[in-house]
């Protein structure tokens, strides 16, 4: 693929929007002079999903074209607590500690779509509490008299903390300012970031631009939600999200639970697929067959080809064949005997007492393969019993 075919596919594929045009960020990568092109992610927890690998994918594609990329973790700024998609109530602030142990496997869960490695044009990867931990309370008041009170609370989750009688914390105000500040440390030419934190990156295009009158890229990349009903597709609270230090087989099954309308934004965001193959793949008759492409594909990214492969038979022999899978956690409890609700806690099956007596009454429990109806049954432990929450959840004892 040539150079200009190159840039065409990065304009088009997993796209929202690029401020302050697309057409001058074309003209700046045709021109070939390298550009320095960030992403930050905060430290908020260990695992990073598909969703975060669409915008790292893309600065592969552009450090292949020879642009110097940033990863930088947020590690400063997640202790701030970003207030984005938190329209309820204050993110939670972590502890440095807490931040450290959240970012101690992300690069190698970036390796799979990033060349982390490479020698002739390896991506800087650095840490944003360098600099922010060493601002002065002088500092802060010069970056903040850059802003209007108006220009914050015009941000839509701070309206709709206000209109909901919810509180809002100064500190939170400070987040954009932060992230907005890194910018001008790094003297970046380009950020790419998600459409929840464009309020955070026109920030910091507002900061360069008045403290180094340099002009900032903003590359907003897709988020992945369902086209029907809205929702993010990415969500751990909800058992939804596919991250990246997912097991093959428990990436497969998560993408496999995918709903059938979510294949083709998964197919463009999360594959190296040519968009060709993908409208070839999502012509096939059967919904399922094409998601079981989808799932091998990026099973593969992550765990190689033959990983995939094994997945997927082990997903047919648990699914189709109905059959156990071939492994199963191992579970030991001192005690024998149990109230069904209290072992389905116990054994970390479901979170609480109120979801498992929901499983239960939804005929999703089942043990050695009988249906659990009564939430109030007493169980006797016996060595080698299974036990089994919905589709996928397995315990032996």
């Amino acid at each position: 693929m040539k150079v200009n075919q190159k840039i065409e596919e990065i304009l088009t594929r997993s796209v929202a929007e690029i401020l302050p045009t697309k057409d001058s960020f074309r003209k700046a990568l045709k021109l070939g002079r390298r550009l320095r092109i960030y992403i930050g992610t905060d430290a908020t927890g260990t695992s990073l999903h598909i969703g975060h690998a669409t915008n790292y994918m893309i600065l592969e594609k552009l450090r292949r074209l020879g642009h110097e990329i940033i990863f930088l973790i947020g590690d400063f700024t997640a202790q701030i607590g970003d207030p984005t998609d938190k329209n309820e109530s204050t993110r939670k602030q972590l502890t440095r500690e807490q931040v450290m142990l959240n970012t101690k496997t992300w690069i190698d869960q970036i390796k799979p779509v990033i060349d982390v490695d490479n020698k002739d044009n390896p991506i800087k990867i650095l840490y944003n509490n360098d600099w922010l931990s060493t601002l002065s309370f002088e500092d802060v008041i010069n970056l903040a008299s850059n802003f209007t009170v108006q220009q914050m609370i015009e941000r839509d989750m701070f309206q709709a903390r206000i209109q909901s009688k919810k509180p809002l914390y100064l500190h939170e105000m400070f987040y954009p300012l932060m992230q907005g500040y890194d910018s001008v440390v790094m003297d970046v030419d380009v950020e790419m970031c998600g459409m929840d934190q464009k309020f955070n990156a026109l920030a910091g295009r507002t900061l360069l631009k008045k403290l180094k009158n340099k002009e900032k890229f903003i590359f907003i990349t897709t988020l992945l939600e369902n086209p029907i009903t809205g929702k993010k597709m990415m969500s751990k609270s909800m058992g939804t999200g596919v991250f990246l230090d997912f097991d093959a087989d428990k990436m497969y099954g998560s993408l496999m639970a995918q709903p059938d309308e979510n294949m083709r934004q998964l197919f463009i965001d999360c594959t190296w697929l040519d968009l060709n193959e993908i409208d070839k793949i999502l012509k096939i008759e059967n919904p399922r067959d094409a998601k079981a492409k989808l799932a091998r594909e990026i099973v593969a990214i992550y765990h190689g080809v033959k990983a995939a492969l094994k997945a997927e038979q082990e997903f047919e022999k648990v699914f189709k064949e109905k059959k156990l899978p071939s492994k199963i956690p191992l579970i030991k409890i001192v005690a024998k005997n149990f109230n069904i609700l209290d072992l389905l806690v116990k054994t970390k099956l479901v979170p609480s007492k109120a979801e498992a007596k929901r499983l239960i009454l939804q005929r999703a429990i089942k043990i050695d393969g009988e249906v659990q109806e009564n939430w109030q049954k007493k169980i006797k432990i016996k060595s080698g019993m299974i036990m089994q929450t919905g589709k996928r959840k397995f315990i032996k004892f």
